[in-house]
């Protein structure tokens, strides 16, 4: 909390109203001005933290109940929904946006749960786990999926184990074997056909199953050292989520284990540095690191240290009936991460049919948006007992504005060039002349004409 601003307007509203009081005399109570407890409460002052302890003592509740997640996702989360083609016809500003937050912040939270159900197809919302991964997700993309004090500590740690050499697996394992008293013993298949690892404290051993292969099996043993080492700063972070539910908790601290694992592996400063050499050479950081791709990519979407920023990748991971399991934005605040669906026009898709390449494309959303976007299919470890494997394209991408750097981006004109004309999925996008179009846009009525054919069935009006 203390490297982050928080601007908490509608919760200090909401105490003041609560206890019944003016500005004027809740100002005086917390000895600041009426003008600037105003400002406070239009968010357009963070908090401090003596201001914080300060409201706590007199109101008695927890401080970091005040840093929790804003409605909807705070200011920045609300516009990027205004910003969908459905309110295309509505000028709405940032003022409005926030002078909603502080007035009706339960409404504001209802809108955004409205907006995502529908932008989810309509479906109703799954009972417990949906409901906790959901939960998950906002709290990581609130952080941005940058957590300091993990790479802080995994740094430290990286240093004290001299990580600089190519035997990452080695160093893990005598620092688990020396430290913890736990030996890795490496299983068959058919001792352990439906686990890639496994904790036996009875025999001192963590196990991992021979379908890993190097880089995975580095993962998992720094996912263990993770959950021994890196404890407190995990439990830190799942507390002040304050979910209050478990799932939702042992979901953000299996993502906080792993993050620290691919910080432990990637330590941030050399990582960001092998960046900035290489241009963000993908097979490179690979090798150098000796992480695998989908490490990698993740990875890239964390680099966001105060001072030390790296550029502002999301990352995404779809199956071939373009199913999610991955959506990170980061700090790139892309929308091609938050819709659900996905327009067949970008070459993530075409990842399945040159397995193990990278795909790479220049995309334009209907907003003028520019975006660079890579994309390569990656088969995780394991296999089902019967022989199936899964297969997963991941997508990496940012904004063109910041693509010049990258190898990958080189003989592209990111400015200029010709770019494809994406959307983000057929109800979303209200591109007229799309002849991949599988459904009309959500909120536009159709238009029907017996005596012409567009160059698809669905002609719909367009403001």
């Amino acid at each position: 909390m203390a490297e982050r601003k928080i601007f908490a307007g509608h919760r200090v509203r909401r105490l003041r109203r609560t206890a019944g009081l003016t500005q004027a005399a809740m100002a005086e109570r917390i000895a600041v001005s009426p003008s600037y407890l105003n400002l406070i409460e239009r968010n357009q002052r963070p908090l401090t933290a003596a201001l914080m302890l300060r409201l706590a003592d007199l109101f008695d509740f927890d401080p970091r109940s005040l840093a929790a997640e804003e409605p909807g996702g705070g200011a920045d989360a609300l516009r990027r929904r205004l910003a969908d083609p459905l309110f295309a016809d509505l000028p709405i500003d940032r003022a409005e946006v926030e002078e909603w937050l502080a007035a009706a912040p339960g409404g504001a939270e209802a809108f955004a749960r409205a907006f995502d159900r529908l932008r989810e197809g309509g479906a109703p919302a799954a009972a417990g786990e949906d409901e906790a991964i959901a939960a998950v997700r906002r709290e990581i993309e609130r952080w941005r999926n940058h957590f300091a004090d993990l790479d802080a500590a995994a740094e430290t740690l990286a240093d004290t184990l001299r990580l600089d050499d190519a035997d990452i697996y080695g160093a893990i394992a005598e620092r688990l074997r020396v430290k913890h008293r736990l030996v890795i013993r490496i299983l068959p298949i058919d001792v352990m056909p439906d686990r890639l690892r496994r904790l036996d404290l009875h025999a001192r051993q963590l196990q991992l199953s021979e379908m890993l292969d190097p880089a995975s099996r580095s993962f998992q043993a720094a996912f263990q050292l993770a959950q021994l080492e890196a404890k407190a700063e995990v439990e830190a972070l799942v507390a002040g989520a304050a979910f209050g539910e478990r799932v939702a908790e042992r979901l953000y601290r299996r993502h906080l284990h792993s993050y620290f694992a691919a910080a432990l592996m990637m330590p941030y400063g050399r990582f960001l540095r092998a960046c900035e050499r290489t241009g963000y050479d993908l097979d490179l950081l690979q090798r150098r690191f000796n992480a695998g791709f989908e490490m990698v990519a993740h990875r890239l979407t964390t680099l966001s240290r105060v001072g030390a920023r790296g550029l502002p990748f999301f990352m995404l991971r779809i199956d071939r009936a373009g199913q999610s399991s991955k959506r990170f934005a980061g700090a790139s605040a892309a929308r091609l991460v938050e819709s659900t669906g996905r327009c067949p026009l970008w070459r993530v898709h075409h990842a399945f049919d040159r397995p193990g390449e990278l795909v790479r494309q220049l995309v334009e959303l209907e907003d003028g948006g520019r975006w660079f976007t890579l994309a390569r299919t990656v088969r995780p470890q394991s296999r089902s007992p019967n022989g199936i494997r899964a297969e997963f394209a991941v997508a990496l991408g940012l904004a063109a504005d910041h693509a010049a750097p990258l190898t990958d981006a080189r003989g592209l004109d990111l400015k200029v060039g010709p770019a494809a004309p994406i959307g983000l999925g057929c109800r979303h996008c209200t591109r007229i002349d799309c002849p991949q179009r599988a459904a009309p846009p959500i909120g536009r009525p159709l238009l029907l004409n017996d005596r012409e054919r567009g160059l698809t069935p669905f002609t719909f009006a367009t403001d």
